[in-house]
C-alpha cells in the first residue's frame, strides 16, 4: 500500500509539471519513458485518463537562450543556421515567434521571389551569390527525413536593368564591381538591347544591364515552408503570438564623448497569445529583431531610439511598413518566353508569370504618393495612372493588357538608406538586428540568417562582412545606399 501511495504522489506531480510544460507539447516523449511510465500507473490506477488536463502545446517554453521576433523567411533562416551551426548539437534552445499564423499579411509570401546580383554594394552582391547556390540545392540544404523534397520553382530567365543617360555611368560601375565580386553580368547598348529582345521600345534607353546567369525568380512559399519545416525537424521551437513587452535591466555608462547612456540587457519577452488577454513571459539570453515591418516598433519596446536627439541613446531603428502593390495582367501578344525581369528607367517592373502570357509588376510611389499602411486594400488607379503608361512605352504590346487580379504586401522600408540592417545594438547589448531590407530580404534570407547565427555563435561575420549594414551608421549619419531599389 505504501508503494501505491508514492507511484499515486509521483504520477500527480508528474501531471501537475506536465501542465507547464512550454515546447512541444504537454509532454516531450522523444525517449518514449512517459509512455512506459504511463503503462506502469495504468496497473496500479486503471480507468483513470493518463492525458493532460489541457492541451499546451500552443505556448512558448518558459526560457529560451534565442528569442527570434518575426516567422518570417529571415527569422526562420536565422533560426535554421543557428541550428546548423552551433557546436554541440542541441545545446541551444531557440525560440521563433510569428504573430500571423495564417501568413495572409507576411511579406515574404506577399513578394513577387526575384533574386538578382545587379546591386550596387558589393556585400548584397555576396549575399545573392551565396542565396542562389542556396536555392540551386535547397534539398541539400533543407531536406527532412521522409518528407517530400522542396520545388522552388526556381526560373533563371535573368534581370534586364535600363539606365538612361542619367544613370547610365552609374550602372557601368555597378556592373564592374558586380564582375569583380564574382557576378555574371553584361552590359548592352541600345542596339543590342533590340537585337536580343525586339519587342523593347529602346528610345530613350542609354545602356542596358543583363544578369547572364543566376538571376531570376522562385516560389516565395517554398523557401519559406522549407526552412521553417526544417528548423523544427532540427529542435527549434515555435509559439505563435505578439511580442508586447521586453523587460530589461538597466546599467548606466559614460561614453568616451562624455555622454551618459544606459546600458540595457533584455532578459524576458512577454508573448501574447491570439485570442487571449493573457501574457506569456519567456527568459531569454538574446533576442533577434527580425520583425520586418515592424520591427521598429519592436525596437521601441527595448527603448531604442527613446531619448535626447543626435545622441546614441535617442538614435530610433529607421524601419517602418510601406505598402507596395503587385498587378497581375494578361497580354498575349506580350514579350514571350525568353522575357527577364525588367527594371525599367521609371522605376516600373514587371515579369513574366507562367506559360499562358500572364505578367506581374509593379512600381514604388513617389514619397509624396506613399499609400496609408492601415491596411493592404489595393488601389487600381495606381496601375492605370502611374504603371500603365510606362509599360505601354517600354513594351507597345501592352497597350492591349487586361488586369486580372492585384495584392498588396509590406515592405520592411528603411527610410534612412533603404538598406537592412544586421548586427547588435550598440546599447541594447542583447538586441540582434536581421532587417530593414527595403524589398529584397527575401532573395538575401539564406545569407543573412548564415551571417546573424555566426555573429550570435562566434561573435563575428565568419563568411560575408556585413558590418557595413551595423545599427551604428545610424547614429553617425553614414548611408550606404542601395541603387535600382523597387
Amino acid at each position: 500500500m505504501l508503494r501505491l501511495t508514492l507511484q499515486l504522489r509521483l504520477s500527480r506531480g508528474l501531471l501537475s509539471r506536465g501542465l507547464r510544460t512550454r515546447s512541444r507539447g504537454p509532454f516531450d516523449d522523444k525517449d518514449g519513458k512517459w509512455a512506459e511510465f504511463k503503462k506502469k500507473l495504468q496497473v496500479v490506477w486503471p480507468g483513470g485518463s493518463w492525458e493532460p488536463f489541457s492541451n499546451t502545446s500552443h505556448l512558448p517554453p518558459e526560457h529560451a537562450d534565442v528569442v527570434i521576433v518575426g516567422g518570417g523567411v529571415i527569422g526562420w533562416s536565422v533560426a535554421y543556421w543557428l541550428k546548423r551551426l552551433e557546436a554541440r548539437k542541441n545545446a541551444i534552445r531557440v525560440l521563433v515567434v510569428e504573430r500571423d499564423p495564417t501568413y495572409s499579411k507576411a511579406s515574404t509570401v506577399l513578394s513577387i521571389g526575384g533574386i538578382r546580383q545587379q546591386f550596387s554594394i558589393p556585400q548584397s552582391v555576396q549575399l545573392s551569390l551565396f542565396s542562389v547556390e542556396f536555392l540551386r540545392n535547397i534539398n541539400e540544404y533543407l531536406a527532412v527525413p521522409d518528407e517530400p523534397p522542396l520545388d522552388i520553382q526556381f526560373c533563371p530567365s535573368g534581370y534586364l536593368m535600363l539606365a538612361s543617360e542619367g544613370n547610365a555611368s552609374e550602372m557601368e560601375c555597378n556592373v564592374k564591381m558586380q564582375r569583380q565580386t564574382g557576378a555574371k553580368v553584361c552590359l548592352l547598348s541600345p542596339e543590342q538591347l533590340k537585337n536580343k529582345f525586339p519587342w523593347i521600345n529602346t528610345e530613350d534607353v542609354v545602356l542596358a544591364s543583363y544578369g547572364l546567369e543566376n538571376e531570376g525568380w522562385f516560389d516565395p512559399w517554398c523557401l519559406l515552408q522549407g526552412l521553417r519545416r526544417k528548423a523544427l525537424s532540427m529542435g527549434v521551437y515555435h509559439s505563435y503570438g505578439e511580442v508586447t513587452e521586453l523587460v530589461s535591466s538597466v546599467r548606466p555608462m559614460v561614453t568616451s564623448r562624455g555622454e551618459q547612456v544606459n546600458i540595457k540587457r533584455i532578459y524576458e519577452v512577454h508573448v501574447k497569445m491570439n485570442n487571449s488577454l493573457e501574457y506569456q513571459p519567456v527568459e531569454c539570453a538574446i533576442v533577434v529583431n527580425a520583425a520586418g515591418a515592424w520591427s521598429g516598433q519592436l525596437a521601441e519596446l527595448a527603448g531604442i531610439g527613446i531619448g535626447p536627439p543626435g545622441t546614441l541613446q535617442g538614435t530610433r531603428l529607421p524601419v517602418e511598413p510601406r505598402k507596395r502593390y503587385v498587378y497581375v495582367w494578361h497580354c498575349p501578344q506580350g514579350p514571350g518566353l525568353e522575357a527577364p525581369l525588367i527594371i525599367d528607367i521609371s522605376g516600373v517592373y514587371f515579369r513574366r508569370e507562367g506559360l499562358g502570357g500572364y505578367y506581374l509588376g509593379g512600381c514604388s510611389p513617389m514619397e509624396e504618393d506613399e499609400p496609408k499602411t492601415q491596411d493592404l486594400e489595393v488601389d487600381h488607379d495606381f496601375f492605370q495612372k502611374k504603371i500603365w503608361p510606362h509599360l505601354t512605352h517600354r513594351v507597345p504590346a501592352f497597350n492591349s493588357l487586361k488586369v486580372r487580379s492585384a495584392w498588396a504586401g509590406y515592405y520592411d522600408f528603411n527610410t534612412f538608406d533603404q538598406n537592412g540592417v544586421v548586427g547588435p545594438h550598440p546599447l541594447v547589448s542583447n538586441m540582434y538586428f536581421a532587417t530593414g531590407f527595403s524589398g529584397h530580404g527575401l532573395q538575401h534570407a539564406p545569407g543573412v540568417g548564415r551571417a546573424v547565427a555566426e555573429i550570435l555563435l562566434n561573435g563575428e561575420f565568419s563568411t560575408i562582412d556585413l558590418n557595413v549594414f551595423s545599427f551604428n551608421r545610424f547614429y553617425q549619419e553614414e548611408k550606404v545606399f542601395e541603387d535600382y531599389i523597387i
